[in-house]
């Protein structure tokens, strides 16, 4: 997919390419694409059926202490983000990783579909949700990358995790092997894209950065 006349991959390669710490970069590339990114300084490796495949199958081309995981639809990744998410694992020896993470500013309603019985179902739309809570967003924070992580715990949180499918991202296989992980504050945009919005917003941005 082109941003800002490039393929989206590029920007986050560039970023990753600028980084001091980074020693090496492998792209798992969907089916059929592989051979569209070779390079003289990239590791291409088969993309697989879920997000936790993939990764596992870039894992096996990482020979470093620390691994970084970018999705490549957030082609705003600068090298001075993924620099403070190295210095901040570096800072806590006790941690398995680090992730860039913005705090939640929207109110954020949990919801049931199923809604309550004082309710004809003739009185409301079928997409209608009934709110069971409203959550504490001073303790919510959305998940971004890049993640950084020691090596080691990362793999061995794919080894163990019984359905790695459902993790949608790698800090969550990582919690659920017991392992700890940070969260390093972002407040530059990192938008992931996902619409014909974000399209929009993020060339505007790119070409913002590049003028």
């Amino acid at each position: 997919m082109p941003v800002a006349g490039r393929p989206l991959v590029e920007w986050s390669l560039d970023a990753l390419r600028a980084c001091e710490s980074v020693r090496s970069i492998v792209v798992a590339a969907p089916p059929g694409h592989v051979g569209e990114l070779d390079g003289h300084d990239l590791g291409v490796v088969p993309g697989g059926a879920t997000r936790a495949e993939s990764v596992a199958n870039a894992l096996e081309a990482v020979g470093t202490e620390y691994v970084a995981i970018h999705d490549a639809a957030r082609p705003l990744l600068t090298p001075e983000l993924v620099e403070a998410l190295v210095a901040d694992l570096d800072a806590a020896p006790g941690a398995a990783g680090v992730i860039a993470a913005a705090q939640v500013t929207d109110t954020v309603k949990r919801a049931d579909r199923n809604l309550s019985a004082e309710l004809s179902t003739s009185e409301v739309p079928n997409s209608a949700l009934k709110i069971l809570t409203t959550e504490d967003r001073t303790e919510l924070w959305a998940a971004q990358t890049p993640q950084v992580f020691r090596t080691e715990a990362l793999r061995e949180a794919l080894a163990a995790a019984e359905r790695p499918q459902e993790a949608t991202d790698e800090a969550m296989l990582v919690e659920w092997n017991g392992g700890s992980v940070l969260i390093h504050p972002v407040t530059e945009p990192n938008l992931k894209v996902t619409t014909p919005l974000d399209l929009r917003v993020a060339e505007l941005l790119l070409a913002e950065r590049c003028a």
